[in-house]
């Protein structure tokens, strides 16, 4: 494997930078955890930020033109034809699952998710007064995963009103095909369950799969679906906090109508201005990033088997989140506690998104070789001393 230049990033220099992953943990542990690039940024995104700070602009963000650039993003990305009018502008994912979830459920009423899933999604049902119905995802003989459609439908029957969808899915990095997205929407609109799809990581997904948009693919899923999604994960800009909530059909826009009339001006104005570039001119800095995840997936593998063989691993389809199982080490329900206390590597804990992750760690590889290299050898020392 060829050197990438976004190899040439340097531990030193990753110290300096303010942001969680770089000060959560004391500066002797490696971070591999919260899903945040080490990678260079895009020069358009540093272009609209610089162009903002060179004339004082720092006031209050004007939503306009997020949802054209974003309509015309996906247009050409997805062939998805979205209108610009319906694109809303929200500070964050999380923040527009908590405003809509009231919207589309009564209190109490019960809302999907599909463990082990990103953590935020549970909490998100229990503050909004709902309740959490976990549906954990099959895992089929080959080792992959997918929706388990017939405990779906069950939940659907038993009365769950919602679903937050995670697609692709954080942390499994599953991309869902289009039989089984048909089927889910098929489902939701037998049982009238709305669909929040939380699309966040669909730029990032990698050669081999294809992502689809959950609106897209039937008339049912148009109806039964809000899409919510955002240029952060992808362009490694979730400090400044922009995001955007999609409804394509009159059933659920009907519902976003309900939302507050000022939530798009929560949003941050340096985050709309980033996205706007991002979406408009951030196609080449994303194909780099693509080949490097790509490349680091693969990477991953060779490591696993070079220095700690028992733990298994499915690369992921998407994304530069991995789910590493680690039950064969020994090490309990969450192994990554002793990969920081003896190896001084920080991963994500897999019981955090549901008891589904215990003997599970999630690692990121959104990162340099090096330091992919250098994150797996403390974790192999962890283990083998």
């Amino acid at each position: 494997m060829e050197p990438h230049p976004f190899d040439a990033i340097e531990l030193a220099t990753l110290r300096k930078r303010q942001s969680a992953k770089w000060k959560v943990y004391p500066e002797d542990v490696l971070p591999a955890w919260v899903a945040e690039m080490d990678f260079p940024v895009a020069r358009c995104v540093h272009e609209a930020i610089h162009a903002a700070l060179a004339s004082e602009d720092f006031g209050y963000a004007d939503p306009r033109g997020l949802g054209e650039s974003f309509a015309s993003w996906a247009k050409e990305e997805w062939s998805w034809d979205v209108s610009a009018r319906d694109v809303h502008v929200v500070a964050d994912v999380v923040t527009g699952i908590s405003l809509l979830l009231p919207i589309v459920t009564a209190p109490g009423e019960g809302v999907v998710i599909d463990p082990p899933v990103y953590a935020p999604f549970a909490g998100s049902i229990r503050a909004a007064s709902r309740t959490v119905v976990p549906v954990p995802m099959k895992q089929g003989s080959s080792g992959s995963f997918d929706l388990d459609l017939a405990l779906i439908e069950k939940a659907y029957a038993a009365g769950a009103r919602a679903h937050l969808l995670c697609s692709p899915h954080n942390p499994l990095g599953v991309v869902y095909s289009a039989d089984t997205l048909e089927k889910l929407a098929a489902l939701a609109d037998r049982y009238e369950v709305t669909i929040l799809s939380d699309e966040i990581h669909a730029p990032l997904t990698l050669p081999g799969a294809r992502h689809l948009p959950l609106p897209t693919v039937s008339e049912a899923a148009a109806r039964r679906t809000i899409v919510l999604t955002s240029a952060s994960k992808t362009w490694n800009i979730a400090g400044l906090k922009a995001a955007v909530i999609i409804a394509s059909h009159d059933h659920t826009r009907a519902m976003v109508a309900k939302l507050p009339g000022d939530m798009p001006y929560h949003a941050g104005h340096l985050g709309i201005l980033a996205s706007r570039a991002a979406f408009l001119e951030g196609a080449a800095w994303r194909g780099q990033a693509l080949e490097v995840l790509a490349r680091n997936r693969v990477l991953l593998a060779q490591l696993l088997r070079a220095h700690l063989p028992s733990v298994l691993y499915a690369p992921p389809a998407a994304g530069y989140l991995t789910w590493l199982d680690c039950r064969a080490l020994g090490l309990g329900d969450d192994p990554s506690k002793a990969f920081l206390d003896k190896g001084r590597v920080a991963l994500s804990p897999g019981p955090t998104f549901g008891p589904e992750g215990r003997g599970f760690a999630r690692l990121n590889i959104a990162t340099s070789r090096e330091l992919l290299e250098e994150a797996v050898l403390r974790m192999a020392r962890a283990v083998n001393g």
